[in-house]
């Protein structure tokens, strides 16, 4: 039995690197290897997100066995929780013109890896970082992803919005259950599924697998 993933952390990322290919990452630091990592479905302290509003909604209705369950979307004003951050960190964005993070922006800002970002915690002041990652394949394009990143890896993005944010907006989207099925058809048929946000046999085949579902 292993230890909780907080604790493990380190480690895990340590023997994700070992095995990986090297080449898949087009720098050698915590926030590519991050990134891939979590793309990929190993457990980091990173959460997923999207600009579009679309592909939010499918990973809402994306899951048969959920689908008597509501769903959510969550949408949060980066900008604003970037208001959080150090003078460094805003400077940097402003000098980009930008709102949301690189990798290798974030690493010169604000942390060059966790390590770095764990001793910027702070108990009662946590913040978050989005940032968008390296374009690892079509799967991260297609689904228009980014990142966020907390200083505290053990506290819940919900509880940091509710808690330690109260400047950032934020709103919580609830999906039905009882609608869940019409919105899955109509992303269908505006072309929104596993096949064209996956790509690949894997795509293909999930989409298939859960159009070809039996309803209830």
């Amino acid at each position: 039995m292993g230890k909780a993933y907080p604790n493990m952390e380190r480690n895990l990322l340590k023997q994700f690197q070992k095995y990986a290919e090297k080449q898949l990452v087009e720098d050698d630091t915590d926030w590519h290897w991050l990134s891939l990592a979590q793309h990929h479905g190993l457990p980091t302290r990173l959460l997923d997100w999207t600009y579009s509003p679309y592909v939010a909604l499918h990973f809402a209705v994306s899951s048969i066995d959920d689908f008597g369950e509501d769903g959510a979307v969550w949408k949060v004003n980066y900008a604003e929780a970037h208001q959080h951050l150090n003078a460094i960190a805003k400077n940097t964005l402003s000098k980009y013109g930008a709102s949301i993070f690189s990798t290798d922006m974030l690493a010169e800002a604000l942390a060059k890896g966790v390590d770095d970002l764990d001793d910027l915690h702070i108990p009662d002041y946590d913040f978050a970082v989005f940032f968008e990652p390296p374009a690892i394949d079509d799967r991260i394009v297609n689904q228009f992803a980014y990142f966020s990143v907390l200083s505290d890896p053990t506290l819940a993005f919900d509880d940091w919005l509710a808690t330690r944010a109260p400047k950032v907006r934020w709103t919580k989207i609830i999906v039905p259950a009882s609608i869940k099925w019409e919105v899955r058809d109509k992303l269908d048929q505006a072309n929104l599924n596993e096949r064209t946000l996956f790509g690949g046999l894997d795509g293909l085949c999930s989409w298939l697998a859960r159009h070809y579902w039996p309803r209830p």
